[in-house]
């Protein structure tokens, strides 16, 4: 729900304030590993996601509280504040209750967890009637949440993280509220200070996303894993100065170019590098389920995909139709077919690292759409314009089969290709 500010297009709005809190993940306590589940289905968008519903979210499964709740979470590298729904309501089915958890706490305006002011959560506090500290979130469909920023004791495995902050809400509006309701909550894992993985302390965190199934790995903390083979880097970028539009607390790395087959795209380095408003910043998320682009780097790219797949693929045809409100490049396909047709590879290169999106993760079905006899597909690439973003998005359809690290002690991010399913079970779960 991992879904994005100005240049978050959803900023996340919590009124409130932010804890240095001191967790602490130990180097020499037992890495933590959890399934990571695909979940169809639309989910109302969080904070600080895109402005359009996806079909896919990756969700976790863990407890929290006193005796302990079992709970589903969407993680989502690309929000703060981990949130809850603690209030039943008809369109409901997993929520919360504070009131049978004899660890929870939810915390009073006085206390200077909500009084502080921060960097990254620096409105004012709101207090509710009962002097709690309030938390209320905003989306950019018209969706929110609000309630009260509190703890409890999350349980990841074996381990208990007690006095863990998170936003406990009993209140707001949903544009779909029918999905809204499929799981728990959010699990916020950006770099900012009231997120999951600052709060923990943990030094590293990685995922995969299985490509053939629904299945996948989180694990919290560092392993040795010699059977990936080597992971190749790319930096964090980092700006010490604020910029309207540019999130420092996103994972953000550097776009350097493009390649399409063996051609790389015609396009200066600048076009990839934020401006002066911080506007055009790259970052991987883990809530978006598609890739976005700027204007003129996908249209480059359309361009080019175009022409190395004539006589290959058919044109849908249809100028008027834009998938998910930012993807019009769609493909008819005979349904006889059965498979994808043979495409030309594209290489997302990072400094340092390149990241290969190729064969059918390259087009997605459009769900229950045919012409005649012929199904719809289309790159998995969008159009960030036309969402009214100004950033690049890399989104976990293009990281299915790919170990995807997290190093938040050396500020990068880390991948190399794999069979996620078979990480699954070296790790142990029987995926």
């Amino acid at each position: 729900m991992a879904f994005f500010f100005l240049l978050r297009l959803l900023q996340l709005l919590i009124y409130g304030l932010s804890l240095k809190q001191s967790l602490c993940f130990s180097a020499t306590q037992m890495t933590l590993v959890l399934p990571l589940k695909t979940q169809m289905g639309l989910i109302s968008q969080p904070s600080n996601k895109l402005s359009f519903h996806h079909n896919v979210t990756l969700t976790v499964s863990l407890t929290v509280g006193s005796p302990p709740q079992q709970v589903t979470m969407v993680l989502d590298t690309g929000s703060e504040l981990s949130w809850l729904h603690c209030k039943k309501s008809p369109n409901l089915t997993s929520v919360f209750n504070p009131l049978s958890s004899s660890s929870y706490s939810p915390i009073p305006c006085s206390s200077p967890i909500c009084r502080t002011r921060t960097r990254d959560l620096p409105n004012p506090v709101i207090c509710d009637p009962k002097k709690l500290c309030h938390v209320f979130v905003s989306y950019a469909d018209a969706s929110s949440l609000e309630g009260n920023l509190a703890s409890d004791t999350f349980r990841i495995g074996s381990s208990a993280q007690p006095g863990t902050l998170f936003g406990c809400m009993d209140s707001g509006f949903s544009s779909n509220s029918e999905e809204d309701a499929k799981t728990t909550g959010l699990m916020g894992m950006n770099r900012g200070s009231l997120s999951f993985v600052t709060q923990l302390g943990l030094p590293k965190f990685s995922y995969c996303i299985s490509g053939s199934d629904s299945s996948g790995v989180l694990l919290f903390g560092d392993a040795p894993v010699s059977w990936l083979g080597n992971l190749t880097y790319t930096p964090l970028v980092q700006i010490s100065t604020p910029l309207p539009y540019y999130d420092r607390v996103a994972y953000t790395v550097q776009l350097d170019g493009i390649r399409v087959g063996n051609k790389i795209l015609p396009l200066p380095k600048s076009i990839f590098a934020p401006d002066h408003t911080g506007a055009g910043q790259t970052m991987v998320d883990s809530g978006t389920q598609f890739t976005f682009l700027l204007g003129p780097v996908y249209t480059a790219l359309k361009n080019e995909f175009l022409e190395q797949t004539k006589g290959v693929l058919i044109p849908l045809g249809d100028p008027n139709f834009v998938f998910q409100g930012a993807m019009d490049l769609c493909y008819r396909v005979a349904a006889k077919e059965g498979k994808l047709p043979p495409l030309p590879a594209v290489s997302l290169m990072f400094h340092g690292a390149e990241m290969v999106v190729g064969g059918e993760v390259l087009l997605y079905r459009v769900p229950g759409m045919m012409k005649g006899n012929e199904l719809v597909y289309c790159l998995t690439f969008g159009n960030s314009d036309l969402l009214g973003i100004e950033a690049f998005v890399i989104g976990h359809h293009h990281q299915q089969n790919v170990w995807m690290e997290f190093d938040l002690v050396k500020s990068r991010v880390g991948f190399v290709e794999t069979r996620c399913d078979l990480a699954g079970q070296r790790l142990g779960l029987g995926l």
